[in-house]
């Protein structure tokens, strides 16, 4: 079966595609923990399974979830080659951390200042991903077992520009005869 423009039918992307889901969240979790120094074992994604164990009462730890990815504008279509095309869209990826803890505070506004940092920033655009805009830091204290748990949440949001590449071909030759003057 063909995947390209020469036959008819329903074309899918060819090699790599923009992340999501599991692998979009390794790369959030890698740029809070760079941030902020958090462990590895204390930042979590949201709305996942099975749910990660929640850390002992006494723990400063993070937890986020990417919560839109809204289209920003139509796609652009690009011919590459003679045998591709790409399409280009832009995204917004909005992230909410809740940082959770005895220290919760002190580590939102460590994050909030680090996403200031250039070098933190270049970091992030390595992953594709550009810091568009960073929310107000909320104190939302948490029920957890019984008791209460400082919680800070921030939202922040992210830009980036997905490629995928289509097998679209250009019209090299076509069997057409011009005649008359």
């Amino acid at each position: 079966m063909s995947n390209d423009s020469t036959t008819a039918g329903y074309l899918t992307p060819i090699g790599d595609v923009p992340s999501y889901d599991n692998d979009l969240e390794r790369e959030v979790s890698r740029w809070i923990r760079g941030v902020t120094g958090i462990d590895t074992s204390l930042v979590y994604p949201r709305w996942t399974d099975p749910q990660p164990q929640i850390p002992k009462n006494g723990t400063t730890w993070c937890e986020f979830g990417i919560t839109t990815l809204p289209g920003t504008a139509p796609p652009a279509n690009v011919q590459i080659s003679d045998e591709q095309s790409e399409q280009w869209t832009w995204e917004q990826v909005s992230v909410i951390c809740c940082f959770y803890g005895p220290q919760g505070a002190s580590v939102a506004t460590l994050f909030r200042a680090g996403l200031y940092v250039e070098q933190n920033n270049a970091e992030l655009n390595r992953s594709g991903l550009s810091l568009v805009d960073v929310g107000t830091i909320y104190n939302l204290p948490e029920l957890i077992n019984n008791q209460w748990v400082r919680r800070y949440d921030i939202t922040v949001t992210l830009s980036r520009k997905n490629v995928r590449t289509y097998g679209i071909k250009t019209l090299v030759d076509a069997p057409v005869q011009f005649f008359g003057e």
